[in-house]
């Protein structure tokens, strides 16, 4: 039986959250199972009718779901998008808009409870762990709100196992049910992903799982039930 519900947080900002949230939907999609990927807030996405719109967090999301790019699609995907590729707070002030966690919260438990018995939801979050996503409010913030277990995602590069396990102890002294960690392969990395990844796993105390650029989800990584 698949959890109702995942939420993908990172160790750090742009270390493959999206393509572990996009590979976990393929995965889910391959196994029958009916899978909504969401990501609520996303910096950096350019217009819909943009060449790389398609490239975007956004685009990559609604790609693993076999959804057509349409106003609808990306709404219900990314119902908070911004220009610029940066922390939220700040993308939304450059367009003179704002945002609250309440509202991100209440929308996020909205789709949650929309989904029926036979569907997952995984909710990608935005940079990382602790990044500020309104002008008082942190990733952390909204994950403890939404109430829902973690997956959580490291790369591969030069200090990331301090990061990942420094993310972990964060997440258990917040009472966050984590189901396991995927080690996102990071580009001109010093060691493989799997040293990492066995360096990570000797003391995270759960399930960790290596992935490759565009690569599958895990076969190994138990967190679907």
């Amino acid at each position: 039986m698949s959890l109702p519900a995942l939420f993908v947080v990172g160790a750090g900002t742009e270390i493959g959250k999206t393509y572990t949230t996009a590979a976990l939907s393929r995965r889910l999609r391959a196994q029958g199972r009916r899978v909504r990927a969401l990501k609520p807030l996303a910096s950096g996405v350019p217009p819909l009718d943009h060449p790389d719109f398609a490239e975007s967090d956004t685009g990559r999301l609604l790609a693993a779901q076999g959804l057509a790019v349409t106003p609808e699609t990306v709404a219900a995907c990314s119902p908070w998008r911004f220009a610029a590729p940066l922390a939220p707070d700040l993308a939304a002030a450059r367009e003179g808009r704002s945002l609250t966690l309440t509202e991100l919260v209440d929308w996020c438990r909205a789709r949650l409870a929309e989904a029926d018995a036979g569907e997952t939801v995984v909710i990608e979050g935005v940079g990382g762990l602790m990044s500020p996503i309104t002008e008082a409010a942190t990733g952390l913030d909204w994950l403890k709100s939404q109430k829902i277990p973690a997956l959580l995602v490291s790369g591969s590069y030069l200090g990331a196992i301090s990061h990942a396990l420094t993310a972990v102890e964060t997440l258990r002294a917040h009472d966050v049910l984590l189901t396991g960690i995927v080690v996102s392969e990071s580009p001109e990395a010093p060691t493989s992903v799997e040293t990492v990844a066995g360096q990570i796993a000797r003391h995270a105390g759960v399930p960790v799982g290596c992935l490759t650029r565009g690569g599958a989800f895990p076969e190994d990584l138990p967190v679907l039930g």
